[in-house]
């Protein structure tokens, strides 16, 4: 769980061919990975294509690679 008082400093959206499937947020302790589906957080990765590829393996077998969006 993420503390209240940690600064995002950037949000990249994962979207699926169903909608989003989840976000990645930059904070001061790394890349956390959000899944909407679960609706909790997966974990906090040392570098943004570490997130990306978490939060791709988070979708399960048969899952096509999202597409990032930084917002």
């Amino acid at each position: 769980m993420s503390d209240q008082n940690t600064l995002h400093r950037q949000t990249w959206v994962a979207v699926g061919p169903a909608g989003t499937v989840g976000t990645i947020l930059r904070t001061d302790g790394g890349f956390t990975v959000r899944l909407s589906a679960k609706g909790t957080d997966g974990g906090v990765y040392p570098t943004l294509a570490v997130a990306k590829s978490a939060l791709f393996a988070a979708l399960g077998p048969g899952a096509d690679y999202p597409e990032f969006h930084e917002h």
